[in-house]
């Protein structure tokens, strides 16, 4: 990519997708490779009334959500995940939470990417990596 997108930029193209728009996703801080996210807490993400953690499903989404536009400085676009894997640390309880994410490899076909995901103290909750499929759009 030739021009550096700013977060407002990366946060319109993310929020174009209802998905992402009901996961209250605030892009703080897009560099070179590397991404940070917002997800405001909602009432539904909760599994078990009777604990109040977020479902792993929630965790795993933002995880791969994160991975994947960690790469828009390489490609400018979000791009289809190939295979994804996600370690659970801790139950995530009520708050919002803290994405963050980083190339761990810019291939022009297939990339690696990581994320982790922390709680409203900067408690590490789950981490993640994906492969997504970089191989620039046909013309």
């Amino acid at each position: 990519m030739t021009d550096k997108l700013t977060a407002a930029d990366v946060e319109e193209m993310l929020l174009r997708g209802p998905f992402h728009q009901w996961l209250g996703i605030t892009v703080q801080k897009v560099e070179e490779g590397e991404i940070e996210l917002t997800a405001k807490w909602r009432d539904e993400w909760v599994v078990n009334p009777k604990g109040g953690y977020t479902h792993g499903g929630i965790l795993a989404t933002l995880i791969d959500l994160t991975a994947d536009w960690a790469l828009v400085s390489h490609t400018g676009r979000g791009v289809p995940t190939i295979d994804m894997r996600v370690d659970y640390h801790r139950a995530a309880m009520p708050g919002n939470l803290t994405v963050k994410g980083r190339v761990i490899k810019a291939g022009r076909q297939i990339s690696v990417a990581e994320a982790s995901v922390y709680d409203k103290d900067g408690v590490l909750l789950a981490s993640g990596r994906g492969a997504y499929n970089t191989t620039p759009p046909k013309a």
